[in-house]
């Protein structure tokens, strides 16, 4: 890049940087990703007069830190990669921001130590302002920040370049690797190599993450423990979940809560964990990772319909009974019929005919789903819960042939206001079956609580049966009556 672009685009920095530290309207904008960094920087009340970062940690437990972090290992090869650019000023932070190593001359080492950039120092965007360090870390991806670009006045002599990196084993930036000299600008290939440093130390966090993986697969494996998804230390799943239910990792909670080696003698502490939808399941410490089992899933409450006869309908979800409209009544009903489940077209015919719309359908089972939850399922829609309904008894006495409990099942039509066309048909085909079966198997006792119903009550057939009876029986009497109106 020429001189002369520079110059311009540094004209047009300073005059941005003045408004936006006197908070005046930018009369010129610097290029998108720095004016967004800017933007976050001073709603953070970023000060650009401030002369240094802040030194946050206490350099006499640094070491300690370093040896703990996990880049720790890596330091040579990132050392390595960027070996090229000897006479730059190279720093790796965590994923903070917060410096823990940098590499350079003397000269430049001195100069990086009159703004902190040193042992320490945090240079996240919030309390330094925009920077290649806290800007990559913002962004999450790589980013060059030209001298001007700084916010922080002190900073215009530098140019930088970083690039976060991210731990595949826990799915966060873990640090950064930055390259930072005092020339008026870097070189354009500083970047990518910068970025492929990053990348090349993330290969060799997932390569150390998938032989700690193997590690725990085989020794699940020897020790032939009892069944269940195997998770590595920060969630990961790595094994017994082949339909992939789980997705890539199971959220534990607090992942530093200590282990208990399997082999020990000590109990293995277990807790529960929710999981994404909605079960909970057992997890359990194992080796440096988790096993995670399953619970028993418990029994759906059932669903009662009462349906039969000339009261309201209603119906029961466990211990909770509730009146129910018609319409709902009817796409319970049709359900309860179809175990395997309808689809919105089929429902809205069964339901209303040539004229239905499945449109129509699907806000009726909305509004039904906001009463009974997980009992409805969809595509098809279906009750997916154990389901205990009058007109469905009534079905299984006819299919037994026993008179006496259809006679004390039987309470009348199914919902006999229904229009639906499929309910109709059911209706009709009931009630003929169970006349049928009382004419022909049930006893006096049976056909009188038949003529207890709304269709019995006036069926010739059944009172002249009872009004055959013994002169001196009441039901016989009444039978007469009912005969003779």
């Amino acid at each position: 890049m020429s001189y002369a672009p520079h110059d311009a685009y540094s004209r047009l920095l300073r005059g941005a940087h003045e408004a936006a530290a006197t908070g005046r309207v930018w009369p010129a904008h610097p290029r998108g990703v720095i004016r967004a960094s800017w933007q976050r920087s001073l709603d953070a009340g970023f000060d650009p007069e401030a002369r240094s970062a802040p030194l946050v940690y206490d350099l006499s437990r640094l070491d300690d830190v370093r040896s703990a972090h996990p880049l720790h290992p890596l330091l040579p090869l990132l050392a390595g990669t960027l070996s090229g650019l000897a006479d730059h000023l190279m720093i790796i932070t965590d994923g903070r921001g917060r410096v823990l190593w940098r590499e350079g001359g003397n000269t430049i080492l001195r100069r990086a130590d009159q703004v902190g950039l040193a042992d320490g120092h945090e240079w996240d965007e919030r309390v330094v302002g925009t920077n290649g360090i806290g800007t990559a870390l913002a962004t999450g991806r790589p980013v060059h920040v030209y001298s001007e670009e700084h916010l922080m006045r002190v900073l215009h002599v530098w140019s930088c370049s970083a690039a976060p990196i991210t731990d595949p084993d826990t799915g966060r930036v873990v640090g950064c690797v930055d390259v930072s000299d005092t020339a008026r600008t870097l070189h354009p290939a500083t970047l990518a190599l910068v970025g492929a440093a990053a990348k090349l130390a993330e290969s060799r966090l997932a390569l150390h993450m998938h032989e700690r993986d193997e590690r725990l697969r085989r020794r699940y494996e020897a020790l032939r423990a009892r069944p269940g998804v195997l998770l590595s230390p920060t969630g990961r799943v790595i094994s017994g979940d082949p339909g992939g239910r789980l997705g890539e990792r199971v959220p534990l909670g607090d992942p530093t809560a200590p282990h208990h080696d399997v082999t020990t003698a000590e109990p293995l502490a277990e807790r529960r964990v929710v999981l994404g939808d909605g079960t909970v399941a057992v997890l359990e410490p194992f080796s440096e990772g988790y096993l995670l089992r399953a619970l028993p899933a418990a029994a759906p409450p059932a669903l009662t319909l009462s349906f039969l006869g000339e009261g309201l309908p209603s119906i029961s979800l466990g211990d909770h009974e509730r009146p129910v409209s018609l319409r709902h009544a009817e796409i319970l009903a049709l359900l309860a019929l179809h175990p395997h489940g309808l689809t919105a077209e089929q429902l809205s015919f069964h339901v209303y005919g040539d004229d239905g719309n499945p449109v129509t359908i699907r806000a009726e089972i909305h509004r039904l789903r906001g009463q009974l939850g997980k009992a409805i399922c969809a595509k098809p829609y279906r009750l997916a819960c154990p389901v205990e309904a009058d007109f469905l008894a009534v079905r299984r006495c006819l299919a037994a042939k026993d008179a006496a409990a259809l006679a004390g099942a039987y309470k009348g039509p199914l919902l006999p206001r229904s229009e639906s066309p499929e309910i109709r048909r059911e209706r009709d085909e009931l009630e003929a079956q169970v006349r049928a079966c009382l004419l022909r198997h049930g006893s006096p006792e049976h056909l009188w609580s038949y003529a207890q119903t709304f269709s019995g009550r006036d069926d010739y057939e059944i009172l002249e049966r009872l009004a055959a009876l013994h002169p001196t029986d009441t039901r016989a009497a009444a039978a007469r009556t009912r005969l003779l109106l």
